[in-house]
């Protein structure tokens, strides 16, 4: 068995970690057998992982996509340590120029992998510099300004960028097509999500009663970022008003305080409906007028609150803008109006 070098995690984002996301980086699973979920996905990277290792070569570029807290990054750290190679972290927002990613790519070691999370955001001038560094393992710099401008052609060890966003409409096709493996990330089942908080709880060392788990896992939206972060508050009312077990009655009484309702919903997707429901009779509406309304980013709405309003069937997007369904008005207890009958119907 071949000994792997520790992992080199280094940091290029402008701004600290969040104590929420030291968090969430000590729980994140180490290793394939830790990781809950995403079967297909991980069947599909292993074998890439296997057969570039038998090769002896870097892995061909990832593209992981879906919406937030799914995994993504902690399946780019798992595809390190299983490569035994260094992983290289940054975002596409803090990559500003083009020389920033020719630091960065003329520092990576043979095979070593660099992780781009929001890729999307990568702007255009540093997107086309990539292009040629992906393919041809060479970076293309401009030296010099008018006639005596010239290009210098830097060789690269051979590499692998690993992509992550949570808007793969956004990503242009040249990019795209630069990604050997694409695979996309779903929403987790709640004997998933129970896998992942036991093993969390057990991290933490804290207890959590079976019933409990069961409960936090139906009322994390199909996330594990999400169950972390509950898990997390919950241990704080176990501590502070009960013997440090997390009971059936301790998890009750925190998401009432924490306002997440029996499926799922927080404040920001109830003030969505009801936003549609109250003022705009269930719709049909647009996203533009939605986001107005809620005084909200058009992305915040498209990727944080209607992906999981869309699974659980409360949400429906037509060519004429965002419905209401039947059973989001029976959660909230509001009556179906008539006019919305033939719309669902």
């Amino acid at each position: 068995m071949t000994k792997t070098k520790p992992e080199k995690i280094q940091e290029t984002l402008k701004t600290p970690i969040p104590e929420e996301e030291k968090l969430f980086t000590s729980l994140r699973a180490s290793s394939w057998h830790e990781f809950h979920g995403q079967e297909q996905v991980k069947k599909s990277l292993r074998i890439a992982i296997d057969a570039a290792t038998k090769r002896k070569e870097a892995i061909e570029h990832i593209l992981l996509y879906g919406p937030p807290g799914l995994g993504k990054t902690t399946m780019a750290h798992i595809i390190g340590r299983e490569m035994g190679v260094n992983v290289r972290v940054t975002s596409g927002p803090a990559i500003e120029r083009a020389g920033d990613l020719a630091s960065i790519l003329t520092n990576l070691e043979p095979r070593d992998i660099l992780f781009i999370d929001e890729i999307h955001r990568l702007n255009k001038v540093v997107e086309e510099t990539i292009y040629p560094a992906m393919e041809d393992y060479a970076l293309d710099i401009v030296i010099g300004k008018g006639p005596s401008a010239r290009t210098l052609r830097l060789d690269l060890p051979p590499f692998t960028i690993v992509g992550a966003t949570t808007r793969i409409g956004l990503l242009s096709s040249p990019m795209r097509d630069r990604f050997g493996v694409v695979s996309r990330l779903s929403f987790y089942n709640p004997s998933e999500l129970e896998v992942i908080i036991d093993q969390a709880a057990k991290k933490l060392q804290i207890e959590v009663s079976e019933r409990a788990r069961s409960e936090l896992a139906k009322r994390s939206r199909g996330t594990p970022r999400i169950a972390l972060r509950l898990l997390k508050r919950v241990r704080d009312v176990a501590q502070v008003e009960g013997d440090g077990t997390i009971t059936e009655e301790i998890l009750g009484k925190s998401l009432v305080m924490l306002d997440v309702d029996s499926a799922g919903l927080d404040d920001s997707d109830r003030r969505l409906l009801l936003t549609i429901i109250d003022k705009f009779g269930g719709g049909p509406v647009g996203i533009e007028t939605i986001a107005a309304a809620l005084s909200e980013d058009i992305g915040t709405v498209e990727e944080v609150l209607e992906p999981y309003l869309m699974q659980l069937g409360f949400l429906k997007r037509t060519s004429r803008g965002r419905l209401v369904t039947e059973q989001a008005f029976k959660h909230l207890n509001k009556p179906l109006p008539k006019n919305l009958q033939k719309e669902l119907f």
